[in-house]
């Protein structure tokens, strides 16, 4: 199984990067695991219109990236247990060759974003740095194969 993660910005932190980069080593013993940066679109103005066209040009951008099954981080989504999550990636990998899970700019995702997603997912109603998110994602992702294959990593 193929799982991305399509997100927007660079990570800026090393600590984040060697944070994410550990995970995904971890998950080469389940799946190829992939993570595409997309610029981030510098903010003009601080007004709505402003705002609204930084989220669609992020977001026309991230749908031309995603592939196969789409799952989009949104504070508004369903809030799943890790084992529910588990529960749902196994799922997925008998129909699906490809997962994607998309957390968007500051600005969260625009409207086509959330169109094309399969399905939204919430990890609560916190705000988290984008960059941490990545890293929350990954670590999910590599406690969903675990608790499905077995091991003690779950408690």
């Amino acid at each position: 199984m193929n799982v991305n993660v399509v997100c927007i910005g660079k990570i800026k932190e090393s600590f984040y990067r060697d944070a994410l980069a550990e995970y995904a080593k971890r998950l080469t013993r389940f799946c190829r695991f992939t993570v595409t940066e997309l610029a981030e679109k510098q903010l003009e103005g601080r007004n709505e219109a402003d705002i609204k066209a930084v989220k669609e040009d992020e977001g026309k951008r991230i749908v031309n990236a995603v592939k196969g099954y789409v799952i989009a981080l949104d504070m508004r989504g369903e809030q799943l247990s890790s084992e529910q999550l588990s529960a749902k990636i196994v799922g997925l990998m008998q129909v699906a060759s490809t997962v994607t899970f998309v957390i968007g700019g500051s600005y969260g995702l625009a409207e086509c974003v959330l169109k094309r997603a399969d399905y939204k997912l919430s990890f609560g109603k916190m705000t988290f740095p984008h960059q941490l998110m990545r890293v929350i994602t990954a670590e999910q992702i590599y406690r969903a194969f675990t608790i499905a294959e077995g091991s003690g990593y779950h408690k």
